[in-house]
């Protein structure tokens, strides 16, 4: 009951998952299984793997894939979307919250205008579950990360609203309705039960004052490096996230300079070479400058001296 309240669905709309991942897996052959006629799915150019690969490997099935561009914020047009709708559209798939820019897109008109029309929703909140609420999305189906929210590694949901027919990815017994069958890992369950409440108990101040660290994190960084960049800054933002690079640097290198500061680039490494990430770059970012970025993510129980710390460890580490 506590997974279901954090995103306003009944306690039977729930399917316990693994993860995220098989969240989204389910979600999307579910609703286009093995051996379906071909259709059409709409999803976003930036949306996680979980979700990408999935829609890339419906495209080899035979299926017809769009993905909306975003714009030089990294957002979604509800527009776009409307437009790219079809009489064969039988899922539309968008990310509520960027995991690398923390940019929020409009789910809850992009599911006006798709049930509108007929057409199925899903989304994938892994990321905004914990920071936003999620309650008034009104999509379809809703993808859940356990570990986004505090709770264990290994568990997740898919809410699954009531009317919504999908086929199980895998056979076997009744559990969580015959969409998941095998046996549930309830140990984690409960976890993920706990981290929900918890969040649920977050409130719009609480919000708020991680917004203004990260702010003040954004602020006291640009003081002293002002041809710092960030990213998304001109879009609905996840309170806690924030995405910035400096021209002519690496990321991974500036992060190597820095090993107790927890943060990530948004750069892929592979067989040695790094890649720029694929967020950055379709919202028209630039190799080299997107080769720069550093992800930095704060939390509800960061401190004002926390920022501070961090915020002196990366200058020292960006200086010539």
């Amino acid at each position: 009951s506590d997974v279901a309240a954090l995103v306003g669905a009944e306690s039977d709309e729930v399917v316990f998952t693994s993860g995220g991942t098989e969240a989204n897996n389910l979600a999307i052959f579910g609703t286009l299984p093995a051996g379906s006629s071909p259709r059409h799915l709409i999803t976003s150019s930036i949306e996680h793997p979980a979700t990408a690969a999935p829609a890339a490997e419906l495209e080899r099935r035979g299926h017809r894939v769009t993905r909306i561009a975003v714009s030089a914020a990294g957002a979604v047009s509800a527009d776009d979307v409307e437009r790219a709708l079809s009489d064969d559209t039988a899922l539309v798939t968008i990310m509520h919250a960027n995991n690398e820019t923390g940019v929020v897109q409009p789910i809850r008109p992009i599911v006006e205008l798709c049930h509108a029309r007929g057409v199925r929703v899903h989304t994938d909140a892994a990321q905004s579950a914990a920071k936003l609420d999620v309650a008034a999305l009104g999509a379809d189906l809703i993808s859940i990360a356990g570990h986004k929210l505090g709770a264990p590694k290994g568990v997740g949901a898919l809410i699954v609203r009531r009317g919504t027919a999908l086929t199980p990815l895998t056979l076997g017994a009744s559990h969580e309705r015959g969409l998941r069958p095998g046996t549930e890992n309830v140990a984690s369950i409960v976890g993920l039960g706990v981290a929900c409440r918890r969040a649920r108990g977050r409130t719009a101040e609480d919000r708020k004052r991680v917004a203004s660290l990260r702010d003040g994190l954004w602020w006291r960084l640009r003081a002293r490096h002002p041809d710092l960049v960030a990213f998304g800054q001109d879009a609905e933002r996840l309170p806690n996230t924030l995405l910035v690079a400096a021209p002519g640097t690496r990321g991974s290198e500036v992060l190597g300079r820095v090993p107790e500061l927890a943060a990530s680039t948004g750069s892929a490494c592979h067989a040695g070479t790094e890649t720029p990430s694929a967020v950055l770059t379709r919202m028209g970012v630039s190799g080299p400058l997107a080769l720069g970025a550093i992800r930095l993510s704060l939390g509800f129980e960061t401190r004002e001296e926390e920022v501070e710390r961090a915020a002196a460890l990366l200058l020292e580490a960006l200086r010539p």
